[in-house]
């Protein structure tokens, strides 16, 4: 596995970071950075990623939306967009494996097909991964076979390693 560089780091402006936490709050029901705040942008192999103090905090989607990594979501513990797993798929996410329908226990209602998501497990409701949604949230909790969640970052991938410096 090779090791992720930081390249191409653009340090945004006032007004650049007002719409970059306008948009995280729309999404994920959460306040996150105040335009005084020391925000950039950088690419890390294929990822586009958003720093904060230089920290990898936030990843742009496949369809351009910023999303928070899980360094963000335990920084500013947003409401919206979870799903809860059983603990029997805690091991299977550690390894970044995408999230199965049965896995499944609860989700939050407003999830829709193409979504970024974060994935937490039912006992300590902390964040495991980051995805973007398969199928819509009613489905992912009634279904019983098919992938629910496709995973974008985890606990100990290549993009969590950049946070460790």
């Amino acid at each position: 596995m090779a090791q992720l560089k930081l390249r191409r780091r653009h340090r945004l402006r006032r007004k650049e970071i007002t719409k970059l936490t306008d948009g995280i709050e729309a999404i994920l029901g959460c306040q996150t950075f105040s335009e005084s705040d020391n925000v950039e942008t950088a690419e890390a192999g294929e990822f586009k990623l958003i720093l904060y103090n230089g920290v990898p905090v936030g990843i742009f989607l496949e369809d351009d939306s910023p999303f928070l990594l899980i360094r963000g979501i335990l920084k500013f513990e947003p409401a919206r967009k979870w799903v809860t797993v059983d603990m029997g798929a805690v091991k299977f996410l550690a390894n970044g494996a995408d999230v199965m329908s049965p896995g499944i226990v609860d989700a939050d209602e407003g999830i829709l097909t193409g979504d970024g998501v974060w994935i937490r497990d039912e006992r300590n409701k902390k964040p495991l991964a980051v995805g973007v949604a398969q199928m819509p949230s009613g489905e992912m909790v009634s279904s019983s076979t098919g992938k629910a969640i496709k995973t974008v970052h985890y606990i100990g991938d290549k993009i969590w390693k950049l946070g460790e410096d």
